[in-house]
């Protein structure tokens, strides 16, 4: 249905409300990111970048291709080998060729590693136990905010897959 074919005031009334939306996304994620870096700049891990440190994150202690990083959705960017391999460089992550295919690489955390997971697992869970109290946002509206939000995603997704 074409934007003409719609129900101008129902577009003018969507209209704010998407576009805000689209704002505190973007916003929201460049703010998780200042708020990695200041827990790892509180515990001296200045030597990462957030998007590093949530990557190692995501990994977690699994051992994955640099390719399973992207379609886990572990790390967005177009740019991962970069940040492995600097990771690697770091001393965070090691690497080993796979036994079946030694095409493939796997990663997965070091010492160093898991230290830089344990900053940000203890970050989420001090605002786990925090965010609803001081924060003001229940579980109930997590719940209708992550439904709205995977909605959201699923409608962009089509709009690329389907060239809608």
């Amino acid at each position: 249905m074409l934007a003409t074919e719609f129900d101008g005031g129902r577009i003018e009334a969507v209209r704010p409300a998407y576009l805000q939306a689209l704002t505190l996304v973007e916003r929201l994620h460049r703010r998780l990111l200042d708020v990695v870096k200041d827990a790892l700049e509180r515990r001296g891990a200045e030597d990462i970048t957030p998007v590093q440190a949530l990557l190692l994150y995501n990994i977690a202690d699994e051992e994955v291709t640099a390719g399973e990083l992207r379609t886990r959705g572990y790390y967005l960017g177009a740019n991962v080998s970069h940040n492995v391999k600097k990771l690697v460089e770091a001393g965070y992550l090691q690497h080993a060729r796979a036994d079946e295919d030694r095409r493939n690489v796997r990663i997965s955390l070091t010492q160093k590693g898991r230290e830089a997971h344990a900053i940000v697992a203890g970050l989420y869970e001090k605002h786990i136990i925090t965010v609803e109290r001081i924060g003001g946002v229940s579980c109930d509206e997590f719940s209708v905010l992550n439904q709205s939000l995977a909605r959201l995603e699923r409608f962009w997704t089509d709009q690329i897959r389907y060239r809608l």
